[in-house]
């Protein structure tokens, strides 16, 4: 099954996805995160492609942040769904709290057949003041699919499962609009939705039903 088309964000949603959309607020889980966005000290052994396991397919500078071992590892994220498999994962700590606010949304994810999730990492959320990150929760938690925080999330996901051979293009997304994604896993892969464009960290990392694209910030979707 697949997650079911949403409507563009408009009216007042639009000042709130306006600004840098954070939810860093939920999550503290910085000490967890190593160098996902990459440093010095690890570029020469993160941009290339990991060699054993699950992970043998994956790129980018922040793969080195990954887990080695357990279920937040490239080789436990394989075996669960999507939503289960980036609860495991320490640097999407809060992308899962904003999808665990939304009654049942977990459950969809890990139920579609086939996707391909642009995953905000924890820093990508910092950027937006508590009171209004407290508002786009409380909004999830009451108004459920009909919340701006739903169509954010919704915005990152794809109703198809690509690798980076085929993830490039313009792809519409589970919101109804579309994203620009360029590049390849040897030179680097940005995403964009015409407004922000956002850099993959790590990307292809397989789950039992989803391709995930760790993204270093929130694409907001707003024009």
């Amino acid at each position: 099954m697949k997650l079911q088309k949403f409507r563009r964000v408009t009216g007042a949603s639009v000042a709130v996805l306006a600004m840098s959309v954070s939810l860093a607020a939920c999550g503290d889980d910085g000490d967890k995160e190593g160098t996902a966005s990459g440093s010095s000290d690890d570029t020469s052994s993160s941009e290339t492609m990991a060699d054993e396991g699950a992970g043998a397919q994956t790129f980018g500078p922040g793969c080195t942040a990954i887990p080695t071992s357990g279920a937040g590892s490239f080789d436990g994220m394989v075996k669960d769904p999507v939503a289960t498999a980036a609860s495991n994962n320490p640097l999407l700590s809060t992308l899962v709290t904003a999808v665990t606010s939304i009654d049942g949304l977990a459950d969809t994810l890990n139920g579609g057949e086939a996707l391909t999730v642009f995953a905000p990492y924890n820093d990508a959320f910092a950027a937006i003041p508590e009171d209004q990150l407290n508002g786009l929760v409380t909004e999830g938690k009451e108004k459920g699919q009909d919340s701006a925080l739903y169509k954010i999330l919704a915005h990152h996901v794809l109703g198809e499962n690509d690798a980076p051979d085929a993830v490039t293009g313009d792809k519409e997304t589970l919101a109804g609009d579309k994203l620009t994604i360029e590049g390849d896993a040897e030179s680097g892969m940005t995403v964009s939705d015409g407004t922000v464009t956002a850099t993959v960290l790590c990307g292809n990392i397989p789950t039992a039903n989803a391709t995930v694209y760790v993204i270093d910030k929130v694409l907001t979707g707003v024009k």
